[in-house]
Formats: structure tokens, C-alpha cells, sequence
């Protein structure tokens, strides 16, 4: 039988290892409780409602701009909210109050395709004052597992398309058709290659050896001793354009064609003054109004005449529009160049001379 120091003793360990457990579950407390600020901070509870819960539990995160502030308390279905009957309440820690504001939007997120949702609270635009205890905040969608799958769906489908382009590319490659095809495949294509690749040898190697004219390009100095020369020739050309040699260093040194440049552009000017003064003929014509109307007129005239003309009216327009009267004058020029042959041909029918004496 135990003695009684023994039972207090057990007694004592037995109530050391319940205050460790006490600690520890307090410990644990405030670990689950830290996102909202603490066990013994201060909270406050904000709702929201979506069309649908989108996997979210009781318990889950939430977060503003991505840091944790806060847990979902609680979610009910509330009818009389449609088109957006679930209501999530949520707990924040009142620290995080003045990063709120009334116009936030709420949204329910997943963490990856398989991930647990939470909600995410976002306040970028915002500009409205921080929200009350048991505010409302508007909501910005939720998307389900369902969505995310069918948009994994897509890409899966869009990688399957592409990888069945791939696979028929491969098979076309590899039965010769196309020009891809008859690249790969074909051995005389391939000798051919070959041949190509054994000629370009055959003529870097005479190149190397200084055979032909790239041969001689490549490996002869003279080429390089002309084009030192001509390079010396034209460094003389430059030195004698700048030391004012020649007509091109006249043209680039002597002040006597800038000073007649600058003279010419002064006369021009002058000129060009005197006829916007209206002086001269030129002057005249340009700045008189009387001259104006006269040539105005004179040109009203000119349109007249000519209209009159296409019209048939007058001897001028009789001319131009009268078809008997062009059929007239060429039958009178024809008669007249006929009795001019005639004359020439027997003067004597035409010229008779008659004498008489009284």
C-alpha cells in the first residue's frame, strides 16, 4: 500500500501535468486566435452576400490584401437575399478597422485549384470611412470549384489540341511528305547535302591558297596597296578643299561667294519689296486692283467669245460648227487649185489679149 507521501506526490504530478495542458491549450488559443489580433483583442463582425458559398467553412480566413486579419464566424442561407442568399459573418480584429472602409469589396478566393476558400477583402479604390460593427460590405463574386475546374478544362483541352498538331506534324514528318519531310528523310537529299558541304570546301580551300579571283582578293597585297593609295588620294583632296585650293576650296574657303550670295539674296529682297509696294510693271500687276479687273474682265470677254464660238454663232462659229460651210470652202480651195493647174498647164486659154484700133 502506498505511503501518503507517495499519493501526494502522485497527486502533485498528476496537477503539474494538467496546468501544462491548461498552458498549452491557452498557447493554442492564441495561435488560432493571433490572426484576429489576439484571444483577448478586441473584434468586430462584418457580413457579406454571395450567390454562393464556393467551398467556404467555418473558420476560414480573412484577409485584406492578402494578410490574414481575420475568421469566418459563421454562414447561413438567407432567402430573402437572392440573387445573393449566403450570408457569411466574419470577425476582424478591430487594429485593421481604419484599413477598412464602407465601399471594400469582398470575395470569396481559392488557394490553387485544391485549395481551401477564403474570403479576401479588397480596398485599392476605396475612399468611404471605416465600416461599423455589423457593416454590410458589398460583394465581388465568388467563384466555385466547379468554375475553376471547367478553366482548367480549357487549358487541358487547348494542350491536348496542341499536342495532336504535334503528333500529326511528326507523322507527316516522318512519311516524307512536304518539303520538312523530304528534308528528313530523303538520302539522296541527304548525299546532296553532302556534296554541297564538300564543294564549299573545295572552294575556301583554293580561296585559302590564293587560286582565282576571290583567291586573289584574299590573299594578293595589291589590292590593299590601291586602296591605300586612293585613300592617300583622297586625304590630299580633303587637305586641298581645306586649304582653299581649286574651285571646290574656292567654293568652301572664299568669302567672295558668300559676300555675292549675301548681295543676290539683298537684291531679291529688295526686288520683292519694291513689288509688293507696288512699283514697276511687276508691282502693278501684282498690287493694282484696277489691272485686276481689267484682266478679269478681259478673260470674261475671252470665255464669252469662245462660248459663242461652240455655240455656231457668228463667222468664227460658223466655222468651227457649220459642216456645209467647211464642205463649201473646200470645194472653192479645190476649184481654185484646179484652174491654178489649169493656168499653169495652157496660160494662153486663160490670158487672151484683145487689141482694137480706132
Amino acid at each position: 500500500m502506498p505511503s501518503r507521501k507517495e499519493i501526494q506526490w502522485s497527486q502533485l504530478k498528476v496537477g503539474a501535468l494538467v496546468l501544462a495542458a491548461l498552458a498549452i491549450l491557452i498557447g493554442l488559443m492564441f495561435l488560432m486566435t493571433g490572426a484576429s489580433g489576439g484571444l483577448f483583442a478586441h473584434r468586430i463582425v462584418l457580413r457579406c452576400y454571395f450567390p454562393n458559398a464556393g467551398g467556404l467553412k467555418d473558420g476560414a480566413v480573412v484577409s485584406l490584401e492578402g494578410v490574414t486579419i481575420g475568421n469566418v464566424k459563421h454562414m447561413r442561407v438567407v432567402p430573402e437575399r437572392n440573387p445573393n442568399p449566403v450570408e457569411v459573418t466574419m470577425e476582424v480584429g478591430e487594429k485593421y478597422l481604419y484599413d477598412l472602409h464602407t465601399d471594400s469589396a469582398a470575395s470569396i478566393q481559392a488557394a490553387g485549384v485544391l485549395g481551401d476558400s477564403f474570403v479576401d477583402i479588397d480596398s485599392t479604390h476605396t475612399t468611404g470611412p471605416p465600416p461599423a460593427n455589423n457593416a454590410e460590405l458589398r460583394s465581388s463574386g465568388a467563384p466555385t470549384i466547379q468554375s475553376v475546374i471547367s478553366s482548367s478544362q480549357v487549358s487541358i483541352e487547348e494542350i491536348n489540341a496542341l499536342m495532336h498538331k504535334i503528333e500529326t506534324l511528326i507523322d507527316t514528318l516522318n512519311t516524307k511528305r512536304g518539303t520538312a519531310g523530304e528534308l528528313i528523310n530523303d538520302p539522296l537529299l541527304a548525299r546532296k547535302f553532302v556534296s554541297i558541304a564538300t564543294n564549299l570546301e573545295t572552294v575556301t580551300g583554293s580561296i585559302a591558297q590564293g587560286k582565282g579571283t576571290l583567291g586573289e582578293l584574299v590573299n594578293d597585297n595589291t589590292l590593299y596597296t590601291k586602296l591605300n593609295s586612293a585613300a592617300d588620294h583622297l586625304n590630299s583632296i580633303a587637305a586641298d578643299l581645306d586649304a582653299g585650293k581649286g574651285t571646290a576650296g574656292k567654293l568652301l574657303k572664299d568669302e567672295t561667294l558668300y559676300n555675292n550670295l549675301n548681295a543676290a539674296a539683298a537684291n531679291t529682297n529688295q526686288l520683292v519689296t519694291q513689288i509688293n509696294s507696288g512699283k514697276g510693271s511687276l508691282g502693278k500687276l501684282v498690287e493694282d486692283p484696277d489691272f485686276a479687273k481689267k484682266l478679269d474682265d478681259a478673260v470674261t470677254n475671252l470665255d464669252n467669245i469662245l462660248k459663242s464660238i461652240n455655240a455656231g454663232q457668228g463667222t468664227a462659229g460658223q466655222l468651227v460648227q457649220n459642216r456645209a460651210l467647211y464642205d463649201h470652202l473646200d470645194q472653192t480651195a479645190d476649184q481654185a487649185q484646179q484652174l491654178i493647174k489649169g493656168m499653169r498647164e495652157n496660160p494662153k486659154k486663160y490670158l487672151v489679149i484683145q487689141m482694137k484700133l480706132f
